[in-house]
């Protein structure tokens, strides 16, 4: 099995849809695909969550959620707020070793990367799983600080970054844009390996199965 873990400089850089991205070219590259969610919050029970975005947009795979919590804050503080008990480390690393029988799996975060999930970080269990991240990454200004630290406590914790995703390009990018493009490779020392359009997230499946692809630097996406 391929792991990659998926994280984000901050909430709202397109994780979800980056995550469905990588999932759908994946796919159609032939391999059988997987992903976790172990905190999904701010969403009811039975509504749809980030899973069901990623099948909707990337076609059926396996999914699999830890926990829900009705509350959009981080799942540490979501799960005390409604009682429920925090994940732990050992359960949430024994659930995606079990998704064994898929070529990738993939696990999303919540936020950034130090959220809690539970009673640990996406930092924690990458190191847990000897796993690599990806890391989501805004276009405009302060995305070059945020990738940065982001960027910096992986490599503390002595996990491997497998490169920054631009989750959301505008077709208008302004200058600033454009210069981060540029700079954020030099300033994390970490390559760009994906740029995904704004707007993707709202694509039919087989427009986004068809372009999802080109997104990311040719034969990147098969090393994972």
């Amino acid at each position: 099995m391929s792991l990659l873990l998926v994280t984000g400089t901050s909430t709202e850089v397109g994780k979800t849809v980056v995550t469905a991205a990588l999932a759908a070219t994946a796919r159609g590259a032939g391999r059988s695909v997987a992903v976790c969610k172990p905190a999904q919050t701010g969403i009811a029970p039975g509504e749809p969550g980030d899973l069901a975005e990623v099948e909707r947009l990337a076609g059926p795979v396996k999914t699999v959620e830890l926990a829900r919590y009705p509350e959009p804050l981080a799942p540490d503080t979501a799960a005390r707020r409604c009682g429920q008990p925090l994940l732990t480390l050992e359960e949430t690393a024994e659930a995606v070793r079990a998704l064994d029988g898929a070529d990738l799996t993939l696990v999303e975060g919540a936020g950034g990367v130090l959220v809690r999930l539970g009673e640990f970080t996406l930092v924690d269990l990458a190191r847990e799983l000897d796993a690599p991240v990806v890391v989501v990454a805004a276009a405009g200004l302060g995305t070059l600080n945020h990738s940065e630290l982001t960027v910096r406590a992986l490599e503390s914790a002595g996990v491997r970054c497998a490169g920054l995703v631009i989750g959301s390009w505008p077709g208008e990018p302004d200058l600033a844009t454009e210069c981060n493009r540029t700079d954020l490779p030099r300033v994390t020392g970490v390559d760009v390996v994906g740029v995904v359009p704004a707007g993707a997230g709202s694509w039919e499946q087989e427009r986004f199965v068809a372009a999802a692809p080109g997104w990311f630097i040719p034969g990147w996406s098969a090393r994972h």
